[in-house]
């Protein structure tokens, strides 16, 4: 499959202008670029009379079920536009498939710096870093610490049993590929780590609105000085539920300099070892003096964390597998999987402490 053939599967520019031009008037200008930088939803930026606009719709081809909700994404976002949560200004959502093939949103497209697969010289000092990792943690505390009933989000979710559901869930995706990536090699490890996380759910937790994909690659900093975080994106996965999940899986993307060589670096930036960037435990540290909760039971939480991040890249290997994707990451998780379900057994047998 090309490069072409993939965005052609991906919108119908004319169906798509036809539709603008009824919910949101005509335009002169338009213009639709595919961002190519994530590895889930598919993003493409808009220009429509010269407001730049962002689309979110799901990948082309099958996808396991209720991986990439889209509007569920708006619907948050859209709840959370008055409050003290960074998001970008929601503009529509679109239900009818017919239009573009799937369902899909927009929204408007926030400028600024995504730290990725490298840090920008604008971030390059030791001050820089500290405040880089601190605002990482306070725009944390700020969703987990918001009034979701206020805000219309109290069917959002069901926080009693989330824990559960969440080894379950990620268990069902992994599962899911495995249909098709079984025939390529098995993961022992994978295994060791749900039954693990299967008997060591914690009996109590707490509840709150949980992004689901907090990492730094989903926050946007605005270009003055000093940055500060202007956008937090990539909703898919919100709900109501238990908020350490969310910093389990901060972690899981954050590395120290002590660390061990990471299962899948190109993900995973190395560049928070450098002289400034909090350690995983100063996160920790600044996370429960702002939310007032304790990351206790943290084994699980990051055990948790590496077992839904094994699934989510065993389920782009699959996609790689059925020829619905084009994204030379997903070649290589034949080979980063099985590392990181190594990796997610060392967290849980204690080998790699905060």
């Amino acid at each position: 499959m090309t490069f072409d053939d993939y965005v052609d599967q991906l919108v119908d520019e004319d169906a798509l202008a036809a539709y603008l031009t009824t919910e949101i008037g005509p335009a002169e200008d338009y213009e639709l670029e595919r961002f190519s930088g994530g590895h889930s939803n598919e993003t493409l930026f808009l220009t429509w009379n010269q407001t730049d606009l962002v689309l979110r719709r799901p990948p082309a081809g099958e996808t396991a079920d209720n991986a990439h909700d889209v509007l569920r994404e708006y619907h948050v976002m859209d709840a959370l536009q008055d409050t003290a949560v960074h998001v970008p200004r929601t503009i529509l959502a679109c239900e009818d498939d017919s239009i573009i093939g799937s369902e899909f949103y927009l929204m408007e497209r926030e400028r600024g710096d995504v730290l990725r697969e490298r840090e920008l010289d604008r971030f390059a000092t030791p001050a820089t870093r500290r405040r880089v990792g601190r605002a990482l943690v306070d725009r944390l505390a700020d969703i987990h610490t918001v009034d979701y009933d206020a805000v219309g989000l109290a069917e959002f979710g069901r926080p009693d049993g989330y824990l559960t559901r969440q080894v379950d869930r990620w268990h069902d995706q992994y599962e899911w590929a495995c249909e098709v990536t079984a025939d390529e090699r098995s993961i022992p490890a994978m295994d060791v780590l749900y039954d693990w996380l299967s008997s060591n759910v914690p009996d109590t937790s707490p509840s709150a609105l949980v992004h689901g994909d907090y990492k730094l690659d989903n926050v946007i900093f605005g270009r003055d000085s000093p940055p500060e975080i202007v956008g937090i994106v990539d909703w898919e996965m919100s709900t109501l539920g238990d908020p350490l999940t969310d910093l389990g899986w901060l972690l899981s993307y954050w590395r120290d300099p002590a660390d061990s060589p990471c299962a899948i670096p190109e993900l995973i930036p190395a560049f928070t070892e450098r002289d400034g960037y909090p350690t995983k435990r100063e996160l920790v540290s600044r996370y429960e003096s702002r939310t007032g909760l304790e990351f206790s039971n943290s084994q699980f939480y990051r055990g948790l964390a590496v077992f839904k991040f094994t699934a989510v890249c065993e389920m782009f290997f699959r996609r790689h597998l059925d020829g619905n994707a084009d994204d030379s990451l997903y070649p290589k998780m034949r080979d980063r999987v099985p590392a990181m379900a190594d990796w997610g057994v060392r967290i849980i047998d204690g080998d790699e402490p905060l």
